[in-house]
Formats: structure tokens, C-alpha cells, sequence
């Protein structure tokens, strides 16, 4: 009887493994798959545009020469901060939302929504990081 068990125990575990590894490939996959993707943040009706990758890595930054104001370069430099800071939130927030999309199966396999950061993923926006932190210190 004891040699049923053990043949089948193996068997389980060398699903149980195969399933893992499928598992870490497909979450490798979907990590490139963020890194190759870009999203799109703007502010001031398109005044300052921002991108950022699916990883909330942040690549791109435009102004427009209309933001700024000759007369008054200290309130335009100040305005453009503002909205720099507004485009990139808005891009984080996309970015968060294509990581809940690609990221979400795996957060609810792994321990449920809220399990923490993802191996590979710390601080991202939407998934226990802040990135608002990070602008602001910069």
C-alpha cells in the first residue's frame, strides 16, 4: 500500500512544480510585457504631457512652449511644476491600472488583493508603493 502513496506524492509534487514554473513564466510575461508598455499622462489641456512604462518607470517628459509666460518666468515655472506634477499622477494612475490588469491574477494567487509588493515589483503605484513620494522628491 505505502508504494500507491508515494508514486502519486511524487506526481503531485511534480505538478505542483510544472504548475509553479508556468505560473513564474507567465508572470515574467506579463513583467516584460509592462516594461514594453507605455501610458500617457497630460495636464494643463495637454500643456505638459508625461510617459511612463507599465512599471511606473517615468521616460518621458513634454511642455509646451505656451506654458511658459516671458513676463513672468517665476509664476510660469511654478505653474509648470504644478502641472508636471499632475500629469505624472495622472500617468501613474494609468500605469496603475494596466499593472492591476496584467499584475491582479497574480496578486489574488499569490495571497489575495493587498498581499504586499510583488517579487520584482517594489514601490509600485497601486500596489503598495508611493509614487508620489518619489516625484516629490525630486
Amino acid at each position: 500500500m505505502g508504494q500507491d502513496v508515494d508514486p502519486s506524492g511524487q506526481l503531485d509534487m511534480q505538478q505542483l512544480l510544472a504548475a509553479a514554473q508556468q505560473m513564474q513564466n507567465q508572470l515574467l510575461t506579463a513583467q516584460q510585457e509592462l516594461a514594453d508598455t507605455e501610458v500617457e499622462g497630460s495636464a494643463g489641456g495637454g500643456l505638459v504631457k508625461v510617459v511612463v512604462n507599465g512599471q511606473g518607470e517615468l521616460v518621458d517628459v513634454t511642455i509646451a512652449a505656451e506654458a511658459i509666460d516671458p513676463a513672468d518666468p517665476e509664476e510660469s515655472a511654478q505653474t509648470i511644476a504644478d502641472l508636471v506634477l499632475a500629469a505624472v499622477r495622472d500617468a501613474y494612475d494609468a500605469a496603475s491600472e494596466l499593472q492591476q490588469e496584467k499584475m491582479g491574477p497574480f496578486a489574488a494567487g499569490i495571497g489575495g488583493p493587498g498581499a504586499g509588493g510583488l517579487p520584482g515589483f517594489p514601490g509600485l503605484p497601486g500596489l503598495g508603493g508611493s509614487p508620489g513620494d518619489e516625484a516629490d522628491e525630486q
